[in-house]
């Protein structure tokens, strides 16, 4: 085999070796975006269920959130650094709402929970998952804003301050239900 098909071959594989790490990448992003869709979509169905009086099997939205947890897990070992921070965030934010369905049943003001709920889900929570979606396509190179990552920042820091808006409601409407005697 001459020098040039050697060459030749070498430059084929290192391209099968991009495309190859490229799908996988894509794979990666696909399965992620999905869980997190399917996640927050299984809690906004059981806050509505609830809120119909139906009864909620808890089973779909613990197998949404253990999806969840597994894409999670498996793209913290592969995500570059902006994209890791926009899916840690959306991880804390899932897991807040996750809280929010537990915490329906024993909030002393149904209204107000069920309320505070479909708010999350379908503001800043689908928010999230939004940015989630549009920080991996611009990772995969197919969506490139001029403003990406001043509109990325912004929208990251509306999701933490929601998340951490919503966790201190929740705190209280938890001291509220258990009463003085948990208060002192």
């Amino acid at each position: 085999m001459s020098l040039e098909q050697n060459q030749r071959t070498e430059r084929e594989r290192e391209q099968e070796r991009k495309e190859y790490a490229l799908q996988a990448k894509r794979d990666l992003y696909a399965h992620l975006n999905t869980a997190a869709r399917a996640y927050r979509v299984a809690a906004r169905d059981a806050v509505l269920a609830a809120e119909r009086g139906e009864s909620v099997d808890p089973a779909d939205l613990d197998a949404a959130k253990d999806a969840w947890a597994d894409q999670y897990s498996q793209a913290q070992m592969a995500l570059v650094k902006d994209v890791l921070e926009v899916a840690s965030s959306l991880n804390r934010a899932l897991g807040i709402g996750y809280l929010v369905v537990k915490q329906l049943p024993s909030s002393p003001d149904f209204d107000e929970a069920y309320q505070r709920a479909n708010t999350w889900f379908s503001g800043p929570l689908s928010d999230g998952v939004y940015l989630l979606r549009v920080t991996l396509r611009h990772d995969l190179g197919v969506e490139a804003g001029p403003h990406f990552e001043q509109t990325r920042m912004q929208m990251l820091a509306a999701l933490d301050s929601a998340r951490n808006n919503l966790a201190r409601l929740l705190d209280r409407a938890r001291s509220q239900a258990a009463g003085p005697a948990a208060r002192t």
